[in-house]
């Protein structure tokens, strides 16, 4: 059946920035339609009380604490273990501040995680995936920021713009292998991390202004790319762009 290419079962997952948001619906979502899922954050207590819950459904789920800047020590971490059939490299963060104010403490705080550290978990993960000949799905969380710009996010729309390259490139690269390498590209999403920003009665209109679909974007409407990506129903897709962004790159 046609709805059996959505299924994910036999695949082992791993999700970056997992213990809560975007990066745990997507776990959830991954484990509930068969994958085995290791979700990776700092927060030991997020994680625990994550795969707990996953678990007491019957799911199948383990914790991995990491920090994903620490590349030496993820690297070692990832050799250690059998190749994963998909990552979804979620892990990031936002410093929102006009250019004249941004600082180099800034700069490495954004593009360290966003740009920097996605990378090398691409590195270590396929690495992997290549010692073992896997044929997997890499799925890097971009941003409708790698496609357009905006005020007082210069550094945010570089590290996208950034990792927008920087996947087309590897799925050259590793297209041959059989790995699929692309981007989700959401607008902004209802997360703890965006949030505050909403606070900003001003703000808020302007950005519901440029969503042409009128409304922020939750993580329910990130499940069904990262599952598609994920599944085989993506087979002939790489080296591309999901943009979830409700119209806004639209003009």
């Amino acid at each position: 059946m046609t709805t059996d290419l959505f299924r994910l079962d036999g695949k082992r997952a791993l999700v970056t920035g997992a213990g809560r948001g975007i990066g745990l619906a997507i776990a959830r979502a991954y484990a509930e339609r068969g994958a085995e899922v290791t979700l990776c954050a700092r927060s030991t207590d997020e994680l625990a009380t994550a795969v707990e819950d996953l678990r007491g459904q019957g799911l199948a789920a383990e914790a991995m604490v990491a920090d994903v800047t620490d590349l030496a020590g993820f690297a070692a971490m990832i050799e250690a273990l059998p190749a994963f059939d998909v990552l979804v490299n979620n892990a990031g963060t936002n410093r929102p501040r006009p250019l004249a104010e941004i600082t180099p403490e800034d700069y490495d705080l954004i593009l360290g995680l966003n740009l920097r550290a996605a990378i090398f978990v691409v590195q270590a993960v396929t690495r992997r995936m290549l010692a073992e000949s896997v044929a997997g799905s890499v799925i890097n969380m971009s941003s409708q920021m790698g496609h357009v710009g905006a005020a007082n996010r210069s550094l945010y729309c570089a590290s996208k713009w950034g990792l927008e390259g920087f996947t087309k490139a590897a799925a050259i690269e590793l297209g041959p292998h059989g790995i699929r390498v692309n981007t989700i590209c959401p607008t902004f999403i209802d997360t703890p991390l965006t949030r505050p920003y909403f606070e900003d009665p001003t703000f808020r209109d302007e950005v519901l202004a440029k969503i042409k679909l009128g409304r922020l974007g939750t993580v329910d409407d990130i499940i069904g790319a990262a599952v598609f990506l994920a599944s085989d129903a993506s087979g002939l897709m790489t080296g591309s762009a999901l943009m979830l962004d409700g119209g806004w790159s639209a003009g």
